[in-house]
């Protein structure tokens, strides 16, 4: 199982990705969980402490490792697009509550289409995970669009759109349905987060196709209390945890 989980920013992805890789991992499953946001805070959310993600270097900040498996530096403009990366998630993931975890941080461009040798690291690693891992990967994408652009994302099994009842939610959702196609990803999926009430619940409903929404999750402080405190949601609110039990329950069948 390979899930790519986006969406705008500030719509709760990473709520979402630590709480489905917990899920996972608690039921002895293999779970490697990659950050692949430049503000990345999934390890906060899996459950590590702060002394630990603050010894964690962005894989796509070390300059020097880079250089060494593709050959750039200052002098050389030439290097290897297939580098060896299948020993990284080893080497550099990070274990809590049974789910590793690999920081990738992204590359800052200007735009898309970076085939700097930092971006040929990230997207090679992200392929050897989808493709060729036997664990459960969830990939807790930057916000936006650009990593479609960037085909980094290509080979997963499905992506998790996570949406707010509100209009640019829903756009960015058949944005990513229609760049997804062309990556060859059928399955596009919607989680509906932050619904407040019937209203927010009829939007959505009226939005997205039946197919298509695997399950909403509740507005509930109790996230919000978690975050402040700097704890996993999945130890902190049962409420949310059952939601998005429903939505795994979904995802497995």
């Amino acid at each position: 199982m390979k899930i790519a989980v986006t969406g705008k920013g500030g719509v709760g992805k990473t709520t979402f990705s630590a709480t489905l890789a917990r899920m996972y991992a608690a039921e002895g499953r293999k779970v490697l969980a990659a950050d692949v946001d430049p503000d990345a805070n999934l390890g906060l959310a899996l459950g590590f402490d702060e002394e630990t993600l603050d010894s964690i270097v962005p894989i796509s900040k070390m300059r020097k490792l880079v250089e060494e498996r593709t050959g750039a530096s200052a002098d050389n403009k030439f290097y290897r697009i297939n580098p060896k990366v299948d020993d990284l998630p080893d080497m550099y993931g990070k274990t809590c509550n049974g789910v590793k975890l690999l920081v990738l941080g992204t590359v800052e461009t200007g735009g898309g289409g970076c085939v700097c040798p930092e971006h040929v690291m990230l997207k090679r690693i992200i392929s050897n995970l989808v493709l060729h891992r036997d664990d459960v990967v969830i990939l807790d994408m930057e916000a936006g669009l650009e990593h479609l652009g960037r085909g980094t994302t290509e080979g997963v099994d499905a992506f998790v759109v996570v949406i707010e009842p509100g209009a640019r939610s829903v756009q960015t959702y058949k944005n990513v349905k229609r760049l997804a196609k062309d990556l060859g990803v059928s399955q596009v999926k919607v989680v509906a987060n932050k619904v407040r009430n019937e209203e927010d619940e009829a939007f959505v409903r009226g939005k997205i196709p039946p197919e298509d929404l695997l399950g909403i999750i509740h507005y509930n402080i109790e996230v919000m209390d978690a975050d402040r405190q700097g704890k996993s949601p999945y130890d902190f609110s049962e409420a949310v945890t059952e939601e998005i039990l429903k939505i795994k329950e979904k995802i497995d069948g």
